[in-house]
């Protein structure tokens, strides 16, 4: 680990090239200055908006216990206080909210050093605003203005007081180990114990959980943008653990293959929230910075001056662009010149294995086949599982598919889920077999007078009728999809849904903002910006783009159109409904059906 006096030393050195005030001068350092101004920029507006709203979050965090807006508020104050480009450089008027905030994050912390933010007195919530005090901490004691002294103190103790609950406290998910870890080897770099140590290398001991496709086990963008990542960096640059540069640099290589040309990042394959959601790339921004910088990566370069150009005129997502100026301040090397970018990847094929996802790019049209969920094996619906039965994306310019689903009508089971992916000749093949059971009679055996049978599940609901114990009579549903890409840039999709007559429908779903057209296209009765496709094609536009599909399949009592997402939702008054303008391409199987998409 690096010792507290020579991390000083050099990041002070290094300091000077991002203006905090109270550094020395670098000798020879160099600063992409049009990046320092955009940051610089956007903070102070940043800052701005706060000083009308922070009072807000102080009423929050008093009534709720909420400490994370009021942590992160602190940390955009402090980075406009100390920068000496920033209009905002030692201010008076963020004297009394600086403080304000800090007095409060005092206060409404437990004795056990810990904050609610909706559990209660949870590690991991508290180490989210552990890392942004941490930060705020670093940059107030290089900048040394006799000003903040009072309020460097009242967050010294926050820290101080925090570093026990999180060496000791447990956590929920996957990328709070590390999150945590990260919160407590700056503790413990300034306030060494050795509690905290031992607490880290624990975590630690139990192995990173990256899937050899890069992705980490929860498969999520989101986590691995805002979390995962920026974690990992912490514990390579203040627990001297060099070699988790490489987890970073394996996820953000696999990030480039499932972003949109637009600046979306794809998430159908994760197990986390994020799989039913719009996810942004500019969350990746400094960590790409960070690593084309470090490892001289002509695309990891290429995405940072990309998002750079964009500028303010792109989605941010979770962390607006001028919360960033902080982390820059804190670490001066991300403000060093990008090195020279490389293409991005544009044209390929691209299968991860792990996550049985394909993503397919030829300029600006996409798309995107997962076979991934858990369900198959899980056989459960839950946070952590990955669920989202969108088997096939896809778009062409700002004409979006965001979502393609089946859902048949078989013992209410719900959509399609494929139990696998595989590469086969001219394509992918998608597969599923679901089945359900009618119960004979209880063998002689386990039947009972008083007819007081265990309850139990038969996969679908529970009743007292012992069901594992009862012969059964199968009915079985079989699915395969085979994708393939034709030339000219269209998908043909061919379904093949056998073993049991049901009712079925195919469900598209375009993203808002274009328009629909088609003869054969009927409104389903009672369902807002819901077509039938009934007959022939049907074309969705946005501008100069298109998205043309069909045939239709016909109409009738025995293939209504109507989407079964499954007792599991339905029971709970649950819904799988997707946002957006929905078609619906009903049959009945046994059916062979070719869906075209161009």
């Amino acid at each position: 680990m690096i010792a507290r006096r020579t991390f000083l030393s050099t990041t002070a050195t290094a300091a000077a090239a991002t203006g905090i005030s109270g550094a020395p001068a670098a000798a020879g350092s160099r600063t992409d200055a049009a990046f320092m101004s955009l940051l610089t920029e956007t903070a102070d507006r940043r800052a701005a908006e706060l000083l009308t709203t922070y009072g807000e979050t102080v009423t929050d965090l008093r009534d709720r216990g909420r400490a994370r807006a009021a942590a992160r508020a602190l940390r955009t104050f402090t980075s406009v206080y100390v920068h000496e480009d920033s209009a905002y450089h030692h201010s008076r008027n963020l004297l009394g909210p600086l403080g304000e905030l800090a007095d409060v994050l005092a206060a409404e912390q437990y004795d056990d050093g810990l904050y609610d933010q909706g559990a209660v007195h949870s590690p991991p919530d508290t180490a989210f605003s552990v890392v942004d005090l941490n930060l705020a901490y670093a940059l107030l004691e290089r900048d040394g203005h006799r000003a903040t002294e009072g309020m460097r103190r009242t967050v010294a103790g926050v820290l101080r007081k925090a570093g026990p609950g999180l060496a000791h406290g447990g956590v929920h998910t996957a990328n709070h180990r590390w999150l945590v870890c990260s919160a407590l080897a700056r503790i413990h770099g300034r306030w060494p114990d050795p509690a905290y140590a031992r607490r880290i290398d624990a975590w630690l001991a139990e192995g990173i959980d990256r899937l050899p496709g890069g992705e980490y086990s929860e498969r999520s963008p989101t986590y691995s943008a805002v979390v995962t990542n920026p974690a990992l960096l912490t514990l390579a640059r203040h627990y001297g653990r060099n070699e988790l540069y490489g987890h970073v640099r394996a996820n953000l290589k696999a990030t480039l293959f499932v972003i949109e040309p637009n600046g979306e990042v794809e998430s159908v394959h994760s197990r986390r929230q994020d799989q039913t959601a719009l996810r942004f790339l500019p969350e990746f921004w400094l960590q790409y910075r960070e690593m084309a910088i470090r490892d001289g990566d002509g695309r990891f370069a290429a995405v940072a001056a990309l998002l750079h150009e964009r500028g303010t005129e792109q989605t941010f997502g979770e962390t607006p662009l001028g919360d960033r100026l902080a982390e820059v301040l804190d670490r001066p090397e991300l403000a060093r010149p990008l090195p020279e970018a490389a293409p991005l990847p544009e044209e390929f094929v691209h299968h991860d294995t792990d996550c049985r996802l394909v993503r397919v790019r030829r300029g600006t049209d996409t798309a995107t086949i997962f076979g991934g969920t858990d369900f198959p094996e899980k056989q459960a619906i839950s946070s952590g599982l990955s669920t989202n039965p969108t088997f096939f994306k896809m778009r062409k310019g700002a004409a979006i598919l965001d979502s393609l689903r089946l859902s048949p009508q078989f013992f209410s089971l719900g959509h399609f889920r494929a139990e696998g992916l595989q590469r086969v000749d001219g394509g992918w093949r998608l597969h599923a077999e679901v089945r359900a059971a009618f119960h004979q009679p209880l063998p002689p055996q386990h039947r009972r007078a008083d007819g007081d049978y265990p309850l139990s599940n038969d996969g679908r609901f529970w009743s007292a009728m012992d069901f594992p114990h009862r012969p059964k009579e199968w009915r079985t549903l079989r699915t395969e999809v085979l994708v393939r890409q034709v030339p000219g840039g269209g998908w043909q999709l061919d379904f093949d849904v056998s073993q049991s007559a049901v009712p079925l429908a195919l469900e598209l779903c375009f993203r808002r903002g274009g328009s629909l057209t088609g003869d054969g296209l009927t409104p389903v009765a009672g369902q807002a910006d819901t077509y039938q496709l009934v007959t022939g094609e049907a074309a969705y536009t946005v501008g100069d783009d298109r998205i043309v599909f069909g045939p239709g399949n016909g109409a009738g009592g025995k293939q209504p159109p109507v989407v079964d997402a499954g007792e599991r939702y339905s029971w709970m008054n649950g819904s799988l409904t997707p946002d957006g303008i929905r078609v619906l391409i009903t049959g009945r199987s046994p059916l062979r059906y070719r869906l075209t998409i161009a």
